[in-house]
């Protein structure tokens, strides 16, 4: 058995789309366990970007099963325009399966509307959320209100349960927000019509998954977001609204934990921040608008400029310890190139005390800590075309080298360029 988990050990961006795209290549199976929309993967193939919010990164492979489990909260639209996408593109390869959980929670236009007007609320307490409606439509799963996918091919019980939803929704619309109340029976004729379509698709994929694993095929689970995004786990309540740690793999796709054999963590090169929240090392200078540039770092699902600052290593040993990770992937060390110096944070200092291992609870506290910085000499070449890791200059291999005595974890891979070729592999975790 070798089944692996990606997942971020940051606040998502980490480049974890073009990892799976990489992986995939050894796995036969691609499940998506968490999240929605509002996470976008970029994969670059053959100097071609794809960008994709929704559908698995693994889909651009041949003879593969590509699965959106339980977890996923699923907006058939952007499904269905992705699919249309990828197939008017000649993306989608004809023997690649595609699945979606008959469990996976509807995000219904009533979630949309009530993220949008509830953050345009909150004025300057903004958490950053896409609008996508991905909080409100787990909000209801919580409060077991919500719609599933399989729900869809019951038209009289999907009816009610829109007409119930809309009793308090569209109370909180108009008296609460002031916004427009929606129809149960437009929404009901638009959602009807994407089940039309996506019926071939959905499926137990619990059980395809359990198929899959008992023939021996290989398993990959995809995650959304980063580890410091867990509802749990992260900078509450600047997080997003699941968990996106490695242990919901396994309840994020309907399979038990002793089916995960190794835990891989995506790490960027350097730390970066879409929307609110505390960022103890973000650079506001000439160093962090070169990360920015350079690293192109605009959010793919917002187009949202990212705060970007150096490498925080209590973020991602935090991650490493809750997410159980063995492997790194070191994602845009180029983006590194041609810095005189660079900084890695190896803890924090709050009130005379070192604080190296977590990550604070409070924000007020987070607040207070400033990071603890280990300097190192950086290089001017460039490493685009490297190989092997005797390619890269000696002080980039001394970076990656104490990247790994901080955080405890192995690298299995370094990028170095936004194409599925410009990688450095070392390690194989499916051959654990």
């Amino acid at each position: 058995m070798a089944n692996v988990v990606v997942v971020g050990t940051q606040w998502g961006d980490e480049g974890k789309g073009k990892i799976v795209d990489l992986y995939t290549r050894q796995a036969q199976v691609v499940a998506r366990f968490q999240g929605g929309n509002n996470a976008g993967h970029t994969l670059v193939v053959n100097g071609r970007t794809t960008i994709l919010h929704l559908i698995p990164s693994g889909i651009l492979h041949d003879h593969k099963i590509c699965i959106i489990g339980n977890g996923v909260v699923f907006d058939p639209k952007v499904f269905l325009q992705e699919l249309d996408e990828l197939t008017g593109a000649g993306l989608l390869p004809e023997s690649t399966r595609l699945c979606i959980s008959d469990k996976a929670h509807l995000i219904m236009p009533y979630h949309r509307s009530i993220d949008l007007a509830r953050e345009a609320r909150k004025s300057g307490r903004k958490i950053g959320t896409t609008g996508r409606g991905i909080g409100p439509a787990y909000e209801d799963k919580v409060a077991r209100t919500g719609i599933r996918v399989g729900d869809l091919f019951e038209k009289d019980l999907f009816l009610e349960k829109v007409e119930q939803a809309l009793e308090e929704k569209n109370f909180l619309l108009a008296n609460y927000f002031g916004a427009a109340p929606l129809s149960a029976q437009a929404i009901a004729e638009e959602y009807l019509a994407y089940a039309e379509r996506i019926e071939p698709y959905v499926a137990d994929t619990s059980l395809v998954l359990d198929r899959a694993i008992s023939e021996g095929k290989k398993v990959l689970f995809e995650g959304a977001q980063g580890g410091h995004l867990d509802i749990d786990h992260g900078t509450y309540p600047f997080v997003t609204s699941s968990n996106t740690v490695a242990g919901n793999a396994a309840c994020g796709s309907g399979v038990g934990p002793g089916a995960i054999s190794a835990v891989v963590g995506i790490c960027k090169a350097y730390t970066t921040r879409v929307g609110e929240g505390p960022f103890p090392t973000e650079l506001a200078d000439d160093i962090g608008h070169h990360l920015q540039q350079v690293g192109q770092e605009f959010g793919a699902t917002t187009g949202r400029k990212r705060r970007c600052g150096w490498l925080d290593m209590v973020l991602v040993r935090q991650s490493v310890r809750v997410s159980g990770i063995r492997y790194l992937a070191i994602t845009k060390l180029d983006v590194l190139d041609g810095l005189d110096k660079l900084k890695i944070c190896v803890g924090y200092r709050s009130g005379g005390r070192l604080l190296p291992d977590a990550v604070p609870a409070s924000l007020a506290a987070m607040a207070a800590c400033e990071p603890v910085y280990e300097e190192l000499d950086g290089w001017k070449e460039s490493i685009a075309s490297a190989l092997q890791m005797s390619d890269l200059p000696a002080n980039a291999r001394k970076y990656l080298r104490r990247l790994e005595e901080l955080s405890g974890a192995r690298i299995a891979l370094v990028s170095v360029g936004a194409g599925r070729d410009e990688t450095i592999q070392l390690d194989n975790p499916f051959q654990d």
